[in-house]
């Protein structure tokens, strides 16, 4: 049967169609279904809505998407630790520190400027005119301070236990302590006349004694919070490397051990990349069943939507594109579409740093990175640059204000400007931490936190679109420092021995030699050679 198919389509199908329609699904197979996938998540989970689906139903029907998460998490640890190990490990001292400050440089500087393009449209637009509260949120107390926030991030900078980083964060808590007063005062503050029921002409006096509220302070408690700690992993992994690539051989056996790790990392993904597809569907169609009524929701969010999605739009397919042609002078949509099944991934899962393995594995195939250079930018850009999130909590923070009728005038604009690059820095790369890191931008302006509410309905839609910014900064940065980096990479690349063919000298040392032969020139690469007293 299965043969007189394949005829027939021999017969009816040119063979310049074939072999266009295999070219295609060779390069962009899996991209087209990852992107069918989302398409068909959207359709099944606003089908499945109609049937009022149990908690514990929607549970069972996640379960698959669940998993897809799951592997991507899996992968992050590792991925981290063995690239960022065995890419500075590799590099020249001088390159790898010129990288380094260009790097943190320019997230540091498009972070800002997608915090000042979300400040422009909100004022421009307006979208907390005519909303209005659907309650007062009762506020328990300071959350988060802007100075805790700040030291956590430096905390969580020096984890003080390397294992505990890889499962949870330090995180400062702010617990509630009632003051007793020994010394009890009563007296009556007020006296009202109640009529008789018997006699309503007659009444008796009542003495009515208002007890004080108790005083209550707040007490710095140390506490944790579940989640990885990138930021404490990449600064060790990073100097780590460094000090790798400084000891020379004795350090040779773990930076081998970090490249076969890295290898084996891209081994799982490639294997896992046709799961993706089946993993999207019930991703997203199990977040689609769990939205609120989308009919209320837009109408009450529908111009903060548009806000935050027409600022990332601006930043996303306007400056950072522009950036890119302004430092390399080339197409950067060619690059972007190299990109297409990263942003896929981003816009399923919502976390950077889930869809790091994946990014890491587009710009190595697809846009021809230097692999050293990946493997530094990738890793720092999807724990420090999150333009997305900037963008957002600087809009969400003034629709919030908004919405309370508090004028903001200039100084505190720039207050939020400052705060909501900061706070992005220390947005771990999971989904939904921009809520988190919002307190920061909310109590430095004087905002009731608790405000957060108004904006969490919709939190989960707009967080996918600025993951999906997140990851395409991370990769276009990637390829900037590829083209300004490049002739540094080409000196430490060329830093080996040349030696001319008659040269060559005798194997006498106890380590074997390799020779790569170019042209009229051979080169020397020692094979290490291991002192196991030493080791």
């Amino acid at each position: 049967m299965m043969e007189c198919v394949k005829k027939l389509l021999e017969n009816v199908v040119s063979l310049k169609v074939r072999e266009y329609v295999k070219d295609y699904c060779k390069r962009n197979g899996l991209l087209t279904l990852s992107v069918f996938a989302v398409v068909t998540g959207c359709v099944l989970g606003f089908v499945l809505r109609s049937l009022n689906l149990s908690t514990q139903a929607k549970i069972y029907f996640s379960f698959p998407g669940e998993l897809l998460m799951r592997m991507l998490k899996m992968l992050i640890l590792p991925l981290i630790t063995s690239s960022l190990m065995s890419g500075l490990s590799a590099m020249d001292t001088k390159a790898s520190g010129r990288l380094g400050v260009l790097t943190i440089t320019y997230y540091l500087w498009t972070t800002f400027i997608a915090v000042i393009v979300g400040i422009v449209l909100v004022i421009i637009l307006h979208p907390g005119t005519g909303s209005e509260k659907d309650g007062h949120h009762t506020h328990s107390g300071p959350v988060m301070t802007s100075a805790d926030a700040l030291l956590d991030l430096i905390r969580n900078m020096i984890p003080s236990n390397l294992i505990e980083a890889t499962f949870q964060q330090y995180r400062t808590d702010l617990v509630p302590i009632v003051q007793n007063t020994d010394v009890k005062v009563s007296q009556a503050n007020y006296v009202y006349v109640m009529p008789d029921y018997h006699n309503p002409r007659l009444g008796h006096p009542v003495f009515l004694e208002i007890t004080p509220a108790p005083e209550i302070k707040y007490k710095i408690v140390p506490s944790t919070s579940k989640g990885m700690n990138v930021l404490g992993i990449v600064i060790f992994s990073a100097t780590m490397g460094l000090l790798l690539g400084k000891m020379g051989e004795r350090g040779a056996p773990l930076v081998n051990v970090c490249q076969c790790i890295n290898e084996c990392v891209m081994k799982i993904i490639n294997a896992a990349m046709w799961y993706f597809p089946f993993g999207i569907v019930f991703l997203v169609a199990g977040k689609i069943l769990d939205m609120h009524d989308p009919a209320h929701l837009g109408e009450k969010l529908g111009m903060y939507f548009i806000t935050v999605l027409s600022g990332l739009l601006v930043h996303g397919l306007i400056l950072l594109p522009l950036f890119y042609f302004l430092f390399t002078r080339k197409n950067p949509f060619v690059f972007i579409r190299g990109l297409l099944q990263a942003l896929v991934i981003a816009l399923a899962t919502s976390s950077s740093s889930a869809t790091l393995p994946i990014t890491m594995k587009c710009l190595l195939e697809n846009c021809g990175v230097d692999r050293q250079i990946a493997r530094f930018v990738l890793p720092v850009g999807a724990t420090i640059n999150m333009d997305g999130t900037a963008l957002y909590e600087a809009v969400a923070a003034i629709f919030i204000a908004q919405v309370n009728e508090y004028d903001l005038d200039f100084g505190q604009l720039v207050t939020i400007s400052i705060t909501a690059t900061a706070a992005s820095i220390g947005a771990a790369g999971i989904p939904q931490a921009g809520l988190v890191t919002m307190v920061i931008v909310l109590t430095s302006v004087g905002l009731p936190p608790a405000d957060i509410s108004l904006i969490v309905a919709i939190d989960w839609v707009l967080d996918r679109f600025r993951t999906m910014i997140n990851v395409l900064g991370d990769a276009l940065a990637a390829g900037i420092m590829a083209h300004i980096c490049k002739k540094d990479f080409e000196k430490s690349a060329t830093s080996t021995s040349s030696v001319a063919l008659s040269d060559a000298p005798l194997i006498t040392h106890r380590c074997d030699y390799v020779f790569e032969v170019d042209g009229d020139s051979v080169l020397e690469k020692p094979v290490p050679c291991y002192n196991l007293c030493q080791v």
